[in-house]
């Protein structure tokens, strides 16, 4: 794991500096602390302001930092988290924002040996800001069967059960009339369904709302999955756009145009993906479970 933040600007550095120590003074039972995302890839945003939609935004990528603590609940710690947070922000409108998570060190060597998708991640493009030097970081081990159905079965369940909420909401706004919001949330269905499909069957995930991107990479688990949203003739080419760009303009572009027609055509194809996704992941499931020893 990479040691150094000297690519980044000195203020940044400066800010990162104040975090580690404010830190520390809080929390003496932290063992690492670990800058990951944008700022530890690069790809950060310092500032972006822009006009869209007549409205003027601005965007900034967050520090994202993982605090690995020992022998403290995760309460406590997450209340001393939100402590350095409010002593840290002196003019949050234009100070970089931070985003702290906490997880015990135990359970994180735990995850990191199970190769859980989002720390493995974070151990790949992470850069260790502080070490206690009292534990090391654990290896992707090789899974048995039985732990890779498990694992399986938690992402499963889980990208299901919130596509399932949002297909709901979607039927909501539908009947509220709110068609340009009911295509958003046709489209976190999509998101969530797609990614439970790359997680069942790779236990790896990438942080992706492109639903183009997400299609192309789990149509070769099934025929089906391209047959949902063809994109042939311009009709149908027009009806996937709105579903991909639904995540940006639905909820920010006040002119983006949505008829009931669109989300009467759409609908029964989400309601189709259900199924594929249901049926593609239980048969993986059970094949992991017939190669349990």
């Amino acid at each position: 794991m990479k040691r150094s933040i000297a690519y980044l600007p000195k203020r940044k550095q400066d800010d990162i500096h104040y975090l580690v120590r404010s830190v520390l003074e809080r929390l003496p039972q932290t063992e690492m602390i670990i800058l990951y995302g944008s700022y530890a890839t690069g790809k950060y945003v310092d500032r972006d302001e822009r006009i869209e939609f007549g409205i003027r935004t601005a965007y900034m990528s967050d520090y994202d930092i993982l605090v690995a603590t020992h022998e403290i609940r995760n309460r406590e710690a997450g209340q001393k988290l939100d402590a350095v947070e409010n002593k840290y922000y002196k003019d949050p409108d234009s100070q970089t924002p931070v985003q702290f998570i906490n997880e015990d060190i135990g359970k994180l060597n735990k995850d990191l040996s199970e190769g859980r998708y989002f720390y493995t991640q974070v151990k790949k493009e992470g850069i260790l800001l502080y070490d206690s030097g009292r534990f090391r970081l654990a290896r992707r081990r090789k899974l048995k069967y039985r732990e890779i159905k498990q694992q399986a079965e938690e992402y499963f369940e889980e990208k299901f059960h919130k596509a399932q909420l949002f297909f709901d909401q979607a039927i909501f706004m539908y009947n509220k009339k709110e068609y340009s919001m009911s295509s958003f949330d046709l489209h976190q269905t999509c998101e969530n369904l797609f990614q439970g499909v790359r997680l069942t069957f790779t236990l790896e995930s990438f942080k992706q709302h492109n639903l183009a991107k997400l299609l192309a990479a789990i149509r070769k688990y099934s025929d089906e999955l391209e047959k949902l949203f063809p994109r042939k003739t311009a009709e149908e080419k027009r009806l996937f756009k709105l579903l991909k760009d639904a995540y940006v303009e639905a909820r920010y572009n006040p002119g983006f145009a949505v008829t009931k027609e669109d989300i009467d055509t759409l609908m029964p194809a989400v309601e189709q993906l259900f199924e594929v996704v249901k049926r593609l992941c239980a048969d993986r499931i059970k094949k992991y479970g017939e190669m349990i020893e």
